[in-house]
């Protein structure tokens, strides 16, 4: 267990395990280090293949700090997160796993920051001419309806499904709801900012049969592959060809 001081001066906790080439895991909103990698089985089966796994709770998660101003998750505050664990542990040439939110964070700073050897972009897909306009707007309104439910005085009057269901999911993973909401209200969705021209690394875009299809982000990244696995955005966490397909591409030797 250790932590370090970020850009802004918020805390971040962080865990690593094994030796070997470095490989840094982002988790997805409302999860954890423990609940995205370690309980799913996917962080030791990266420690199997020898490798030095580091695990990020990303600001308003897990044991790190969880600011309620939603500034504090503005102005991609989580990429720039990334960067300063990178630079605290001196990190150069690594492997780079983020599943939804994570994988967001993950897509942005591979197109800012050339320290990534591979790329692996789970549970995010879709279209990314249609990320500023129709997928965009409905992620938006996904998230109002989530912070609906977050912001509730009286969960059991809540009426909207998809609000109920979020709330319930975020109080049993043991979230501060507040912080959640900041961050909802603070941090961007994927959009048509980002330059994937611009990301170098060797990149798996892998989702679930029952989630967003990763083909058409596979095909407009340089250097991506696409695969698809049995699940839904939550199931095909703990499907054990997600471990695998995971390590077996980290750990593949580049051809010269």
């Amino acid at each position: 267990m250790a932590a370090f001081t970020s850009f802004d001066g918020t805390e971040l906790y962080y865990e690593e395990e094994g030796t070997g080439a470095p490989v840094v895991l982002l988790h997805g909103l409302s999860a954890s280090t423990k609940g995205n990698w370690q309980e799913p089985g996917i962080w030791a089966a990266l420690v199997e293949t020898h490798r030095r796994v580091i695990g990020l709770d990303a600001r308003g998660h897990g044991r790190s700090d969880k600011p309620r101003d939603p500034s504090a998750y503005r102005d991609d505050a989580m990429v720039r997160d990334v960067a300063a664990l990178f630079d605290h542990l001196g990190l150069e040439q690594t492997d780079l796993v983020g599943y939804s939110m994570g994988a967001g964070t993950a897509l942005r700073f591979a197109a800012r920051d050339r320290r990534l050897r591979r790329l692996v972009l789970g549970g995010i897909g879709g279209d990314p001419a249609k990320w500023g306009g129709s997928e965009g707007e409905a992620r938006v309104q996904r998230s109002k309806r989530w912070l609906a439910g977050l912001e509730a005085e009286d969960p059991d009057a809540i009426e909207d499904k998809v609000a109920r269901a979020a709330r319930r999911l975020f109080e049993a993973r043991g979230n501060d709801l507040q912080a959640i909401a900041a961050l909802l209200r603070g941090s961007r969705h994927l959009a048509d900012d980002i330059d994937l021209g611009n990301v170098a690394a060797q990149t798996l875009v892998v989702c679930g049969d029952k989630d967003v299809s990763p083909d058409k982000l596979a095909a407009a990244l340089p250097h991506a592959e696409a695969l698809v696995l049995g699940g839904d955005h939550e199931g095909v966490v703990v499907n054990p060809e997600l471990a695998r397909a995971i390590a077996s591409f980290v750990s593949a030797v580049e051809v010269a």
